[in-house]
């Protein structure tokens, strides 16, 4: 399953796109922890201390960020599935 990596995240993989083992029955969940597995680094960038996925970080599914999902992390993937995440974007001045 292709994972896409956005700002500093891309930074900490290496890359913009890695692929990573798909496994029926798979959920976002799941997909989250094959992260943290494969890239250390990553896991206090996306969860707390309790494991949770932190609220400013946004891992879309086909475009729908998964916490807003009706089953959030338990959503369940297929392998064409598209999955991109992004850190907590921020900045800019304002316009006038």
């Amino acid at each position: 399953m292709k994972v896409n990596f956005y700002a500093t995240f891309r930074e900490i993989v290496g890359k913009k796109s890695v692929e990573f083992e798909y496994q029926p029955g798979m959920t976002v969940g799941d997909l989250v922890n094959q992260i943290v597995q494969a890239y250390p680094a990553m896991r206090r960038e996306l969860l707390d201390q309790n494991g949770r996925l932190y609220g400013h970080v946004h891992v879309l599914v086909n475009g729908r960020d998964a916490p807003y999902l009706e089953q959030a992390l338990d959503t369940p993937l297929d392998p064409d599935d598209t999955v991109n995440v992004f850190p907590s974007v921020g900045g800019g001045a304002p316009r006038l």
